[in-house]
């Protein structure tokens, strides 16, 4: 089984390029972050024509997060369970679902855009509130987390630590909610870089970053013991962040043996 996670930044703009993606890589199950569309906008139709069917959790033009599949899609579930609201409202961050035997979580957690900020605390809490859904959930099957965590693990999941010293996305609180995911059961499931030593995820569209590869490692896997050992192969698919028309983030890629 082959499956994938990907921050598309609007499906919309990228939906040539997604379908063509899931031809080419014969993808089975794919988790999306940043659909930036409604529900009603959803490009359903023609991914059910590639024979995925999807759920989604979509309310407009900021967040949505889905996961398609070809191998089933069982007990699906919208909405983090027991997550924060931001400033009353709910955001569209997380759908669960069961894909040909394996439990699986599409994940885009909050940026938190400065320490301090309300969005700052809102993340972590928003952390929280997976942990316990993975203390719930996880077991002895195969089970996976997979997304848009805006976190960079350690410092050599950026290029430079010290262009983010002070900023979110690397200060220890937010590390920490990562070591908190690890120690309720799941690994990094760590994707071979295909180029270069690092497997970055992200590059900014600004000066020049991708040519120089100033990148960051924040599209993560985070799986139990059951899914660990299913890993064949990891990598990320930093092809599909060349060219006109790409996202900022590269799809990352696992192949497991279930």
């Amino acid at each position: 089984m082959r499956i994938a996670t990907w921050n598309v930044n609007s499906i919309t703009s990228r939906l040539p390029r997604l379908l063509a993606w899931l031809e080419n890589t014969g993808t089975d199950v794919l988790c999306l972050q940043e659909l930036k569309c409604t529900a009603e906008a959803f490009p359903a139709e023609p991914l059910r024509e590639l024979g995925y069917e999807a759920v989604i959790d979509a309310t407009g033009r900021w967040n949505g997060v889905a996961i398609l599949s070809r191998v089933g899609l069982e007990e699906p579930v919208v909405g983090l369970p027991g997550g924060p609201e931001y400033e009353g409202v709910r955001e569209p961050r997380a759908v669960g679902a069961t894909c040909g035997g394996v439990r699986l979580w599409s994940v885009y957690v909050p940026n938190g855009r400065e320490v301090g900020h309300p969005h700052y605390e809102y993340k972590l809490r928003w952390f929280a509130a997976l942990r316990e859904l993975v203390e719930r959930e996880t077991g002895e099957g195969p089970f996976a987390v997979l997304g848009d965590y805006n976190v960079a693990p350690t410092d050599e999941d950026v290029y430079d630590p010290a262009v983010f010293e002070g900023a979110t996305h690397v200060t220890p609180a937010e590390r920490q909610a990562l070591a908190d995911l690890r120690e309720a059961g799941l690994a990094d499931v760590v994707p071979r870089p295909l180029k270069y030593d690092r497997p970055y995820t992200y590059w900014d569209y600004r000066q020049l970053c991708f040519p120089k590869n100033k990148g960051m490692r924040i599209d993560l896997v985070y799986g139990n013991p059951a899914f660990e050992a299913a890993v064949k192969d990891a990598y990320v698919d930093r092809e599909e962040r060349k060219g006109k028309g790409a996202s900022d983030h590269a799809p990352v890629v696992v192949d497991l043996e279930v």
